[in-house]
């Protein structure tokens, strides 16, 4: 029998939430990694923008919503035990990361400890300004 989207994610595992890996359509460069719930994937399957579960604010958190950087799904991929989700998707504004970088993986380990490898692309303190 041929999978079909009903043999999407296994949301019964992780407790319903299971890790989403965004990954750079273009390059191919992990871009962040986030979770998704059911809610969130069948939005970001409707929508074809990045939809996520935020764990801290315990709700769901488009990519995006805040700092104009959304992501535009290009493609969707479900590992083979069902448990873990791969977006690839086109970044808008450049940058994937609330600290403003265009991923969240910015830091190399050294053995001098922790280096920023990457440049800043936006300056946090703006974009995520209270009004």
């Amino acid at each position: 029998m041929p999978e079909t989207t009903a043999n999407g994610p296994d949301f019964s595992r992780g407790e319903g939430l299971l890790p989403a890996i965004a990954q750079d359509a273009q390059t191919g460069e992990v871009l962040m990694l986030a979770y998704m719930n059911d809610e969130s994937y069948a939005e970001t399957l409707a929508s074809g923008r990045a939809v996520y579960y935020s764990r801290s604010r315990k709700k769901l958190w488009r990519k995006g919503e805040e700092s104009g950087n959304v992501q535009l799904v290009r493609a969707l991929y479900v590992d083979c035990d069902r448990d873990t989700i791969l977006l690839s998707v086109e970044q808008v504004g450049g940058a994937a990361c609330h600290e403003g970088y265009k991923s969240c993986f910015f830091r190399q380990v050294t053995p001098q400890g922790l280096k920023v490898v990457a440049e800043r692309i936006f300056d946090p303190a703006v974009v995520y300004a209270k009004k």
